[in-house]
């Protein structure tokens, strides 16, 4: 067994998509529209899907936001260098939300960055992860 995929649901799906292609570097891996249910799944990830794990964007096309819960956590990202990374991310428009640095009562240097819809994705060196 493996993890295939983690769903979000999102209200702007080209926004999403530009978030975590443009600003994350992410690819799309596939996109397929249901007419009938009015949704889109869009996958991105950083390799393909036999090789790891996807996101799947989905865009009910009747709502464009969603109430994130109090269960919801974060997306964990490995990457070679959180600080570089960071910056990265701050120069393709991203918006930090918790600078780079260590975690609290830990040493791990870690940080979080907001999609578009508020999704908090946690960036780890990938020493770390």
């Amino acid at each position: 067994m493996r993890i295939l995929h983690t769903m979000i649901r999102v209200g702007d799906l080209e926004r999403s998509i530009a978030f975590y292609t443009d600003v994350l570097g992410m690819r799309v891996l596939r996109r397929k529209e249901y007419p009938d249910g009015r949704f889109t799944n869009v996958f991105v990830g950083y390799q393909d899907e036999q090789d790891g794990a996807a996101l799947e964007l989905t865009y009910n096309w009747d709502t464009d936001a969603y109430d994130l819960g109090t269960g919801y956590g974060h997306i964990a990202l490995a990457v070679d260098d959180v600080y570089a990374a960071c910056e990265r991310i701050r120069e393709r428009g991203g918006r930090i939300t918790r600078e780079p640095g260590p975690m609290k009562h830990g040493t791990t240097v870690l940080a979080f960055v907001e999609d578009p819809d508020g999704y908090k994705i946690e960036l780890l060196g990938s020493k770390a992860a």
